[in-house]
């Protein structure tokens, strides 16, 4: 099963492909980077799983998506500073044996997050 991310560019109405976005593990204040990755064409890792079902441990995470840096890629004037420059999604991890998939709706000025399937 794993853990999967998605992100759709809601200004644009496409996939925020090129986007990068980093994964960690947390406890308590430390956060630990698992993985960096850059969303392909379909705004999802390249790769698949961000972390497949045998590697997936109880616990909280920390997804980082590098939203600011994404829209001036594609060529968005943005005010200094960013409304929003990074994206921190922090959640848990209750059942390691179930799928979690973790989308992310953004534009430069909101976002939105929910558990997918």
């Amino acid at each position: 099963m794993g853990l999967s991310t998605h992100v759709l560019d809601t200004m644009h109405g496409t996939p925020a492909a090129g986007m990068q976005v980093a994964l960690y593990s947390t406890e308590g204040g430390t956060a630990t980077l698992i993985k960096q990755l850059v969303l392909n064409q379909d705004g999802r890792n390249p790769d698949g799983l961000l972390i497949d079902n045998h590697n997936l441990k109880r616990g909280t995470y920390r997804l980082v998506f590098e939203v600011a840096g994404y829209f001036k890629t594609r060529g968005l004037a943005l005010p200094e500073p960013n409304f929003l420059g990074q994206v921190s999604l922090d959640f848990g991890i209750a059942e390691p044996a179930q799928h979690y998939h973790v989308p992310l709706l953004v534009s430069p000025w909101s976002y939105s997050t929910y558990r997918g399937s």
